[in-house]
């Protein structure tokens, strides 16, 4: 996939020590949880997606209509994202969760970026700082890491 847009062959980063493990300091159900997923989904009227390693991040409004939201992405059939999009962005059912109390909210804003990111150097750099930034704005207890 990566040849047909004119990168060399990928090298997958390698971590050589795992990320340290933070346990949460609070029953799930007393947790303002955020959502950050890989899907490359945006809401009607933010711009879309470019698929050469754009490390920008769209924040989408938690109660965004998920008819509102839109897919593009370069590496995965976007056909069932486009029919759902919770399949890759579970926001309605995180919605349900909370509603039902299994968490205790949603963060104010759910988190998409596109995946596939050629340079992991870029993702280390720009977007994994800039999004745990607007994660802690958002005083969110926990992450649902969604990747595609």
């Amino acid at each position: 996939m990566y040849l047909s847009l004119g990168y060399g062959a990928y090298k997958w980063t390698v971590n050589e020590t795992p990320p340290p493990w933070q346990p949460l300091r609070k029953p799930l159900a007393q947790c303002r949880l955020a959502l950050a997923a890989s899907g490359g989904i945006y809401v009607a009227g933010q711009k879309a997606f470019h698929y050469k390693d754009d490390t920008s991040f769209r924040a989408i409004p938690r109660d965004a209509a998920v008819a509102d939201l839109r897919a593009t992405h370069f590496a995965y059939d976007l056909t069932d994202a486009r029919r759902d999009p919770n399949v890759v962005f579970p926001i309605g059912t995180l919605r349900g969760l909370a509603q039902e109390g299994v968490i205790g909210a949603l963060a104010g804003h759910a988190y998409s970026f596109m995946g596939g990111i050629y340079s992991a150097r870029r993702v280390t750099e720009e977007l994994a700082p800039a999004l745990r930034e607007a994660l802690v704005r958002e005083q969110a207890d926990a992450a649902l890491l969604v990747p595609v």
